[in-house]
């Protein structure tokens, strides 16, 4: 499987989008918290990885200085290839400077890293629902404009492995 390098969010924004999921699955549109191991948590990645070594990704991250807290708006909602649909901040240029730096800071090649989390390539985003069908494409749009727009904070940072949903806290926030 593959390991996320993540950002997180604050409480209150968590519970806005957990919120936002439990609506989906109530519509019956199956979600990140239904979807593969259930143990997906809103996040924003700025990494993912296809092949890695835990303890070595840790250490490149947390050798990094700690930026902090960053805020992102979200007022759309986008399509990606095979029914993924997701929130998308405002891209801010501190947020594709993070980006880009932890990429370099990884020293990943381009079979290592996911092929959409190339910088320049990637777009962030906040999955909602993993698998929508056509049909199903207006309640999630209904459901994602009633709490749009929406100012998140991300506060913290983990590594997310995907194939388990184990996540492992870091101590900075790159």
């Amino acid at each position: 499987m593959a390991l996320a390098v993540c950002l997180l969010f604050d409480g209150p924004t968590d519970r806005v989008l957990r919120r936002l999921w439990q609506r989906l699955e109530d519509d019956g549109v199956p979600t990140l918290a239904t979807h593969t191991h259930g143990r997906h948590v809103p996040h924003l990645s700025l990494a993912v990885l296809r092949s890695w070594d835990l303890d070595k990704v840790r250490a490149a991250v947390e050798a990094l200085p700690d930026a902090g807290p960053v805020t992102v708006r979200f007022d759309a909602v986008a399509a990606f290839r095979r029914g993924r649909m997701n929130l998308i901040p405002a891209v801010t240029s501190t947020l594709a400077t993070r980006q880009e730096r932890l990429v370099d800071a990884l020293g990943v090649t381009e079979d290592e890293l996911h092929m959409h989390y190339v910088p320049g390539v990637w777009t962030p985003h906040v999955t909602l629902a993993p698998r929508v069908r056509l049909e199903q494409t207006p309640l999630v749009l209904e459901a994602a404009y009633e709490i749009l727009p929406l100012t998140g904070r991300l506060t913290h940072a983990a590594l997310v492995d995907a194939g388990t949903g184990a996540v492992h806290p870091l101590s900075v926030v790159p």
